[in-house]
């Protein structure tokens, strides 16, 4: 829990130095931390169910491990439209 605290302080100060807008490069560690909290909470219930399905079935190791990496795009995403824009 301390990382994301870490986090969003680091976020609300560059915030706070960019000005009263939300923009540049507080606005850019909100989105991909948040993007990356997102992603780790359904990881979290991913992984535990697809090393279940695993151990059920060793056929089921492959579209686990997609299933599993699946979210993480959520955070690819998130800094690639950081450099977009």
């Amino acid at each position: 829990m301390t990382g994301i605290t870490e986090l969003l302080a680091t976020a609300f100060v560059l915030q706070q130095e960019a000005g009263p807008t939300l923009e540049g490069p507080g606005a850019a560690a909100l989105a991909v931390g948040l993007a990356a909290l997102g992603a780790g909470y359904a990881e979290r219930g991913i992984g535990a169910a697809a090393v279940g399905a695993i151990a059920e079935d060793r056929d089921m190791f492959v579209p686990g491990i997609v299933m599993t990496v699946l979210p993480e795009t959520l955070v690819i995403f998130a800094i690639v439209v950081i450099f977009l824009v």
